[in-house]
């Protein structure tokens, strides 16, 4: 008999532009975002549920590979997809990803949850912005942070 690794991770990564530039204002350019991110996580090992956000931030949830940290994993995502984004939209050469990030675990009993919470982020930005969705997703997931740190 073989024996068997299994893993059945899920993680909820949420990461902003630069500056929380609002490069992603427009829906083409939002939603080819959207996509390119599915097929960079697939790539990556790390299938994607749902990714979603507005123009200045993204949400991605995932199932977590077995072969990839969660640092190399948000960092290919942020270089491949600002590469691509750079070259797909010439008059965008000023797109940078922030530095930071988050990344927070999520139960196989909320998925659903974080799914439709991702699905209505346009909704949601209506009233919070991203600064205070982020406090919030670090207040629940109880990390501490520094606010001279957390933004760039």
């Amino acid at each position: 008999m073989m024996p068997q690794s299994l893993a059945q991770i899920y993680l909820h990564l949420v990461f902003s532009t630069k500056d929380r530039q609002p490069f992603l204002h427009g829906a083409i350019e939002r939603s080819r975002m959207h996509s390119y991110l599915v097929g960079t996580c697939q790539n990556l090992g790390c299938p994607s549920i749902i990714v979603g956000g507005v123009k200045d931030h993204i949400h991605v949830l995932c199932r977590f590979g077995r072969s990839i940290s969660v640092s190399d994993l948000i960092r290919e995502l942020k270089r491949e997809s600002s590469k691509w984004f750079k070259d797909e939209f010439p008059l965008m050469q000023e797109f940078y990803w922030q530095s930071g990030y988050g990344a927070f675990s999520v139960s196989a009993s909320q998925l659903e949850l974080v799914t439709e919470y991702i699905r209505r982020q346009e909704e949601h930005h209506r009233k919070v912005s991203f600064q205070d969705e982020f406090r919030m997703l670090l207040k629940k997931h109880g990390l501490e942070w520094d606010e001279r740190y957390v933004w760039d």
